[in-house]
């Protein structure tokens, strides 16, 4: 696999020099402050090319062109926005970027309740915990319909939990849930949040699903006319929250995908701490089904909790077993490297790590720490050239 690493542009506080100290060859960035639903200009990609360049690496995958909510429910002016999408698509393409990821969450991307969970060993984590989201959806929100979603021995816990819960916790957890995100240039607050979630009380899974297939079925053409290739993220967590459709949460939503959008350009990153946020998913097994399309890899790992929480633990450490992902990845490579294609080499990164020694205290993406990402990466590298070293015959 590709080593790579994700940057999120020249304001980053993790450098182009601190990737290539990782030891990543590649870099995973997008035009952050053109992500608008505006169409990305060619110049504007060449000249991020040329940056990344410079740093002596190379520019593997964008990550990510977003989709706005026009086009996930398919209103307003969500046809402007898939044209200027396509032509973001052969901006990058044309700029020499062929690999790009994307997700259809809506209105939230990755979603956490806490960005500073202590683990025993004095690191911190991103953790998800069930009760506090659900007296933060029941009691803070006041979503409509909400009490619909949780069983009665659920809400008991969130309410008790809401009432022992300080004023800052509360607001802390707003910040998390709903006004503070990566690389976005924007914010809700509660009330234009629940004027979010009223756009789609008339949207389900599977309406959700058929505006996704009409989306692809535009852009899909269009990359690969460049010889690029698509690949879908997972939900995060890989299970509804705020009682909003899901439709890439498990390997039967994947199959219905790939059915409905059958092109190879068609593919899918394979995110082992989304889809593995979510027990019922075997992510081995997800990798050898889907090997064909996967043209992009995330590596994480999380440890589950009895009531349904979990926190991201380390690489090699939670519930996934990431030695066997990466070597179904690796036969894949394998498979095209013998039928000579040029995506032979799949580009891979390491997706979050935790919070360690000096970057305790800096002002860094949560998640995207130096120290922690450098862990992974230097992990996951021992994994795979152990496998190599297995397969090569060097050692049993």
């Amino acid at each position: 696999m590709k080593q790579t690493w994700r940057w999120f542009g020249p304001d980053d506080l993790v450098t182009l020099e601190n990737a290539r100290q990782a030891g990543a060859t590649g870099i995973v960035t997008a035009l952050h402050h053109m992500n608008t639903g505006g169409a990305w200009p060619e110049d504007e990609a060449l000249k991020r090319r040329r940056m990344v360049e410079q740093a002596g690496l190379t520019w593997s995958v964008v990550e990510s062109i977003g989709v706005g909510e026009e086009i996930k429910t398919r209103t307003g002016d969500f046809q402007t926005k898939i044209d200027n999408y396509k032509k973001s698509i052969r901006a990058v393409a044309r700029a020499g970027v062929k690999v790009i990821c994307y997700n259809f969450m809506v209105i939230t991307d990755w979603s956490r309740t806490d960005l500073m969970y202590r683990l025993p060993n004095g690191a911190y984590a991103l953790r998800y915990d069930t009760v506090d989201f659900a007296a933060y959806d029941l009691f803070v929100l006041r979503r409509k319909g909400a009490e619909r979603d949780y069983t009665p021995e659920r809400i008991a816990a969130a309410r008790a939990r809401f009432e022992a819960m300080p004023e800052s916790r509360a607001t802390e957890l707003e910040k998390v849930l709903i006004d503070w995100l990566p690389a976005r240039d924007f914010a809700y607050d509660r009330n234009s949040f629940r004027a979010m979630l009223e756009l789609y009380q008339a949207i389900g899974a599977e309406e959700l699903r058929a505006n996704l297939i009409a989306f692809l079925a535009e852009i899909t053409p269009v990359a690969e006319a460049e010889g690029a290739r698509l690949c879908i993220h997972p939900d995060d967590p890989s299970f509804p929250i705020f009682g909003l459709p899901r439709v890439m949460s498990t390997a039967e939503d994947v199959r219905a995908l790939f059915a409905g959008v059958p092109s190879e350009a068609c593919g899918l990153t394979l995110c082992t701490g989304s889809f593995g946020s979510n027990p019922k998913n075997d992510l081995v097994a997800m990798a050898r089904e889907f090997a064909s399309r996967i043209h992009f890899v995330h590596l994480r790992n999380t440890k589950h909790e009895p009531d349904g929480s979990f926190h991201e633990a380390d690489h090699l450490g939670g519930d996934t077993d990431l030695i066997g992902v990466a070597a179904a990845i690796m036969d894949e490579e394998a498979r095209r490297a013998r039928e000579g294609r040029p995506d032979a080499e799949i580009p891979m990164r390491p997706d979050h790590g935790h919070l360690l020694g000096s970057d305790i205290g800096k002002k860094m993406n949560p998640g995207y720490s130096f120290i922690g990402r450098l862990k992974g990466l230097a992990e996951l590298r021992g994994v795979m050239q152990t496998l190599e070293a297995v397969r090569a015959g060097r050692v049993r």
